[in-house]
């Protein structure tokens, strides 16, 4: 079983949604703060992302932005434009931007760089500094997805505050294919283009973690906490067989021996690098997966008892309870 798959799976509640927006300079949209988390991208032009603390970041063309917690932020042309706020509707999806420009002249072609084995055509070439000039268009992609933060897993909390992917020459060329397509079926939809969007955003989200935790390993020659978990041979091993099988009565020995370390070896690597021991990460992941079965569709309580290895229903009520502080029912019943 893939663990980020599995995860990302897990925690998302409803649909993600996204939209392209263009504007021209001076310019400022505030998001406010959600249960989510969400992403932009710079097609074209240039943008400053503030964040509800730290300084603004400067954003180029093909620079990918992540807020995994859900914080209030915006978008603006320079750090000192007006803001306008940008309100979801109660199921996630955002109003329809105002019409384009019409000043906006098309994407000029001279903004990327000619394709070839090293710099392949949707990476896009890297621009001055400067916070767009007034009148100067900009194009963003805008997207965001709906979690559940009650069972946050580390391995998104675990990320900063602002994960920034820079466009650069060569690197991250599946999150560029993405953006491409994702852009492209935003800008023309198309029969399709619903279950086209969703797709591709479930891609890039993955395509953004991936990203984020490759640059960490290699940045940093020391990977630390989920990074390193996953990639390390014996506590990756572990973790596939607990999401593939949840439901199987694993043993510490099991899963060390996954791994080919002792039972104490292993214990001691899982705890450090996942921040809970084996069998805690195991009963907190059941529980996870219930309150999804849960949430989602209408399996019967005695099969969610068995699909997260427990004997019997009351076993499982039991431990739900003293997990989520409500009955199974109730939960189901507070959630559908």
């Amino acid at each position: 079983m893939d663990v980020l798959s599995d995860v990302i799976a897990t925690l998302r509640t409803g649909r993600p949604h996204s939209s392209r927006r263009d504007r021209s300079a001076p310019w400022g949209m505030r998001f406010e703060a959600s249960d989510g988390a969400g992403f932009h991208v710079v097609l074209q032009g240039s943008a400053w992302l503030l964040p509800a603390e730290g300084d603004p970041v400067a954003l180029a063309p093909g620079d990918v932005v992540f807020l995994a917690h859900g914080r209030g932020h915006a978008l603006a042309a320079d750090p000192d434009a007006p803001l306008e706020e940008v309100r979801p509707r109660p199921d996630g999806t955002w109003p329809d931007a105002p019409p384009r420009a019409s000043a906006s002249p098309p994407r000029d072609p001279s903004d990327r760089l000619p394709s070839s084995p090293e710099s392949p055509e949707h990476v896009y070439r890297l621009p001055s500094p400067r916070p767009p000039s007034a009148g100067a268009p900009t194009v963003l992609l805008c997207g965001a997805y709906q979690l559940d933060r009650a069972r946050a897993h580390p391995l998104l909390s675990e990320l900063p505050e602002v994960v920034h992917l820079p466009a650069r020459v060569g690197a991250h060329r599946s999150l560029r294919a993405a953006v491409e397509l994702l852009g492209s079926e935003l800008e023309e939809p198309r029969p399709g283009s619903d279950a086209v969007v969703t797709s591709l955003l479930d891609t890039l989200l993955l395509y953004i973690l991936r990203a984020w935790w490759q640059g960490e390993r290699h940045d940093s020659g020391h990977p630390t906490g989920w990074s390193a978990a996953l990639a390390d041979p014996a506590v990756s091993a572990a973790l596939r067989a607990v999401h593939g099988d949840p439901s199987r009565p694993w043993t510490v020995e099991e899963l060390g021996a996954l791994g080919g370390l002792s039972r104490a070896a292993f214990a001691r690597r899982f705890t450090t690098l996942v921040g809970r021991p084996p069998l805690a990460y195991l009963t907190w992941w059941r529980m996870t997966t219930a309150g999804r079965l849960l949430r989602t569709d209408g399996t019967p309580l005695r099969l969610v008892a068995r699909r997260t290895g427990y004997a019997s229903e009351f076993a499982f009520a039991k431990a739900f309870k003293r997990e989520y502080g409500v009955a199974p029912g109730q939960y189901r019943g507070r959630t559908s």
